[in-house]
């Protein structure tokens, strides 16, 4: 027996909802872009829309083009650099010692007051 619910199993907006109900689609296009690793996606544009040359593809986030002989290239990954990595690209080993004693002077300054 039914708790005398009349819409039970349903959610707001379900039901069939033809284009009557939503209006009419925009004319649209679809465009198919491949990435370097052979994915092809297919977003669609709306008919006027500017098309864009280069697509982010949705499997790998590799750059994809319309040109599937010669796709865009991989972007070159750079690996992480820490702190110290780009303290040593601006200093000298020289540079480093004279900061780090001239740091240590003014904490043991510090200490005997």
């Amino acid at each position: 027996m039914t708790g005398g619910h009349a819409i039970r199993g349903s959610r707001v907006g379900a039901g069939p909802m033809g284009e009557e109900e939503r209006g009419e689609v925009a004319p649209r296009r679809q465009v198919f872009y491949y990435c370097t690793r052979n994915h092809v996606s297919a977003p669609y544009f709306a008919q006027d829309a500017e098309i864009p040359e280069t697509w982010d593809c949705p499997r790998c986030g590799a750059p994809a083009s319309q040109d599937e002989e010669n796709p865009p290239p991989s972007p070159r990954l750079e690996p992480y650099k820490t702190h110290l990595a780009y303290v040593k690209e601006r200093r000298s080993e020289e540079d480093g010692a004279a900061i780090l004693e001239e740091a240590l002077a003014a904490l043991r300054e510090r200490r005997r007051l």
